[in-house]
């Protein structure tokens, strides 16, 4: 061991803050405890993805929902709370965020170099980090030296440089857990020595998804076969209390190889006393997993042992409180609490509220890397050829759809290489997020010819949707397109100025797939209503074709996407959560990033690939911003042109079909 024996205590965070016995709330545990009992408060932060500071580096300004700075006023609180508490972290620190790029391609990580959320972590007194699968997104040369500046143990137990006939005869790449000897404090005041074992579980995906880095330098391991082989050999070694750092959601209660989501075969494993879950970017205790079996949301057990999901980024912190028991020299949990305590709340109206400010000293220690990231996202990562606007988004295939579905189609394309799944044409589905509507004239996406910073990938990409690739046949493709086609409101041959945009319909649910050919009947009605039920069977998609083929029924593709949309966001065929073949764990945002920084001049313009069917003598009219009208002679699929003012502050325009 690398430390001495230390306690368990509150004391170290008391500030002004919390300090007082009259604002001193202890837990039931620590109030009521016996003197052969103990109360054990575990605190879990997971998911953090570089968010030290409240703030979006994408949209460049002050988030109240995201940062460990805010969740560490949630710990100074929460310690004081407990007679005995200690804090962990479940993995995914290393990167997600423009300050984790910033440190990784621009900075650099030397031999003695401190990594910022590595910093910040220390500061908080931490015990103990797991891996999570987006550590090893940079290489594990820079996760090593990345890791070398904790002033905790991290551990891995799956992750395996050598690999043996049996786990425990494994060269993992971290130690795979560690037992640390510990002073707790009981019920009358006396400390007793407790050895709390912590083992740390990733999903086994990281050789897909990070094949680059790990191929032929790293194994892993199934999750819940290696924590089977690794219990036993904790217990002999003296662990009392065990822990699972599970960087795995919470899934199927039936174990299969390799499984993503393991935490529930995992909390089964006799041995295990608590499990810290992660990976999902989800709560738990929470409503969302009510439905799940060996899942009690109430009690927030699985399996019947205590479990917890803080969020993600530092919007939670989650809690685990145990009553122990002493039995002889041993120690055994007789009661549990779990909770996930929030950041901030979210009000009716959508705005958000903070239910603490920033912990200043955790702030101060990352200071000068959050100004020099500040610098970084608002520097240029390459150029563009091409305007990125979304001024005729809806109305005409678009640059700032183009240069997302491009970024989405370059990386799946990477992720089937050498899977069962190589060699299916790639197609890539992308929609407009800024374009008018109730966001109002000025709510478009526009990037001018020459740098892109990284902010402006906020203006491409709205939200933190993750990657996600699904399997669909050619019926489905076209039922798909169809669904989006309801973006339009059927338009009778020969008709004068009709309405063309259908005012119910979101632009979000405007899917462009890339990667084939076709025209929209607008003299056809819809063949899907908003909530997707096929109403007509009529089909508004003509000409679809494949690399100059007619796309038939029976023909397969994959579609890169994202996790709404795959999952059955927006009810559209083919994408109702039962087609996905590939679930990555990128953010879209991060994926345009990098395809901008590897290709260093992107030109994404607008291919054409799809069109509305001609109508001859038939002319439309829709509304966009006034700063459509400089780019308006640049779409030449259509003639557009100015009709005037449109209401409340919109342009109006005519399109002859």
């Amino acid at each position: 061991m690398t430390r001495s024996t230390p306690s368990l205590s509150r004391r170290g965070f008391l500030t002004g803050t919390i300090a007082g016995a009259s604002l001193l709330t202890l837990h039931p545990f620590s109030a009521r405890a016996a003197g052969t009992q103990a109360h054990l408060r575990i605190m879990e932060t997971t998911d953090l993805h570089v968010h030290v500071f409240p703030y979006n580096y994408y949209a460049d300004k002050p988030d109240d929902t995201v940062g460990l700075a805010r969740t560490a006023t949630r710990i100074e609180a929460i310690r004081a709370e407990a007679t005995n508490a200690m804090l962990i972290d479940n993995g995914d620190f290393l990167q997600g965020n423009p300050m984790g790029d910033y440190i990784a391609y621009e900075r650099g990580m030397k031999d003695g170099d401190m990594h910022p959320v590595i910093k910040a972590m220390n500061t908080l007194g931490y015990e103990a980090s797991t891996l999570g699968n987006h550590e090893f997104n940079y290489g594990l040369d820079f996760l090593m030296k990345s890791v070398a500046g904790a002033n905790f143990p991290v551990i891995s137990a799956n992750i395996v440089k050598e690999m043996a006939a049996n786990p425990t005869g494994d060269k993992t790449l971290l130690p795979p857990y560690v037992i640390l000897d510990r002073m707790i404090t009981d019920g009358d005041g006396t400390e007793h020595p407790i050895r709390i074992g912590l083992i740390g579980f990733v999903p086994p995906q990281v050789m897909n998804w990070d094949r680059k880095n790990l191929e032929g330098n790293v194994q892993a391991r199934d999750i819940v076969d290696t924590a089977r082989a690794y219990i036993p050999q904790m217990k002999e070694e003296g662990a009392q209390i065990i822990v699972a750092l599970s960087h795995s959601g919470i899934g199927s209660a039936n174990h299969e190889d390799g499984m993503e989501n393991a935490s529930v075969p995992l909390a089964a494993i006799d041995g295990i006393d608590a499990v810290l879950t992660g990976h999902s970017h989800l709560v738990f205790p929470s409503p969302t997993y009510k439905d799940y079996a060996a899942v009690d949301v109430e009690k927030g057990t699985i399996h019947g042992k205590p479990a917890v999901m803080g969020g993600f980024w530092g919007s939670h912190m989650g809690l685990i409180d145990l009553l122990l028991e002493r039995d002889g020299s041993d120690w055994r949990v007789v009661a549990a609490e779990t909770e996930a305590r929030p950041i901030y709340r979210r009000e009716e109206d959508r705005s958000v509220t903070p239910l603490v400010e920033s912990t200043a000293f955790v702030l101060d220690s990352i200071r000068p890397e959050h100004e020099q990231t500040l610098g970084y996202i608002r520097r240029p990562v390459g150029e563009t050829a091409t305007p990125l606007h979304s001024y005729f988004a809806l109305v005409a295939d678009d640059p700032s759809i183009q240069i997302v579905t491009d970024a989405q189609k370059w990386y799946i394309e990477q992720m089937m290489a050498g899977t069962a799944h190589e060699g299916l044409p790639i197609l890539s589905a992308g929609a407009p997020f800024k374009a008018g509507g109730r966001g109002g004239p000025d709510y478009y996406t526009e990037v001018p010819v020459g740098p892109v910073a990284i902010k402006n990938v906020a203006d491409l990409y709205l939200y933190p949707n993750t990657i996600r690739a699904v399997k669909i046949s050619g019926a489905q493709l076209r039922g798909w397109l169809d669904r989006s086609a309801g973006m339009f409101n059927q338009v009778q041959p020969g008709a004068q100025d009709a309405e063309l945009l259908s005012a119910s319909f979101p632009s979000y649910n405007f899917d462009v797939i890339d990667g084939v050919t076709y025209q929209i009947d607008l003299s056809k009605p819809e063949r899907y209503d908003g909530d997707g039920k096929e109403v007509s069977t009529d089909t508004r998609i003509v000409n679809l074709a494949y690399q100059g083929q007619p796309v038939t029924d029976d023909m397969s593709f994959i579609v890169a996407t994202n996790n709404y949309r795959a999952s059955g966001g927006g009810h559209f065929p083919g994408a109702l959560g039962d087609t996905i073949i590939f679930d990555g764990p990128d953010t879209n945002r991060d994926i345009i990033v990098r395809y901008i920084v590897e290709k260093g001049t992107i030109n994404p313009k607008a291919d054409g690939n799809w069109t509305f069917k001609p109508m001859p003598g038939t002319t439309v009219l829709f509304q966009s911003g006034p700063g459509a009208a400089k780019y308006a002679d640049s779409i030449t699929s259509v003639k557009i042109e100015s009709a005037g003012e449109g209401q409340d502050g919109f342009a109006l325009y005519r399109m002859t079909l």
